[in-house]
């Protein structure tokens, strides 16, 4: 897949994307953990879950925060790592002028910043929050939630307890308009070693019902 190298907020961000043979093919951004805690767009999930959407036709690109790999600028908080997030969709709708629709894509730190992403791009249809960190990061932004999507959760997971986890998706469910799917992995860790096959397996289920869907709804 292409290296691709976008002008972000602070200079360079570097990337990788797949551009899809489809024509006017949707787009998917996926967005990695932690930068201060060995996160990047090489991250196993944030890897799998590019090519999970690469396969169904998506012109797909993952990419580095600030301060991460060969991207310019040192993290930010949050705030930077949203610009950026926002340049490199910027990017693909500049190569995709005519794509119909976008999905975002997060692991962890990266669910959290897709989310505030979520909220602030009404061409966003649909996400994945993969592991959101529901305990360390304030997630009351989304009132409401302006799109349907899938929360995934290690049930091992030491790091990110499920109730909080729970505490976000009841509250979302409350919402009219949307639906808020949600699955918990047994044995999994909030990094889903040993599990990654587990991981793929639920989004790729979640994705045969939510694609046909969106289609159905064109």
């Amino acid at each position: 897949m292409p290296e691709v190298i976008i002008n972000g907020p602070e200079g360079r961000i570097e990337g990788r994307y797949h551009h899809s043979s489809r024509p006017n093919a949707p787009l998917a951004l996926m967005l990695h953990p932690h930068p201060q805690h060995g996160g990047t767009m090489h991250n196993k999930v944030v890897y799998h879950l590019f090519n999970i959407f690469a396969r169904r036709g998506f012109s797909t690109l993952r990419f580095n925060f600030r301060g991460v790999g060969r991207s310019q600028g040192t993290y930010s908080r949050g705030e930077g790592e949203l610009s950026d997030a926002a340049a490199a969709l910027d990017w693909m709708q500049s190569v995709n002028p005519d794509a119909p629709g976008v999905w975002i894509a997060g692991f962890s730190f990266g669910a959290w910043i897709g989310m505030q992403l979520l909220m602030r791009r009404p061409e966003i249809s649909g996400f994945l929050s993969v592991a959101p960190p529901a305990n360390m990061y304030d997630f009351t932004f989304l009132a409401p939630c302006p799109s349907s999507g899938l929360f995934i959760h290690g049930d091992a997971d030491d790091i990110v307890p499920r109730a909080d986890v729970m505490k976000l998706v009841e509250k979302l469910r409350s919402q009219k308009g949307i639906t808020i799917d949600f699955t918990s992995l047994p044995g999994a860790d909030h990094l889903f070693n040993d599990h990654i096959d587990d991981m793929v397996a639920a989004v790729e289920s979640y994705l045969d019902k939510a694609l046909v869907s969106e289609i159905a709804a064109e």
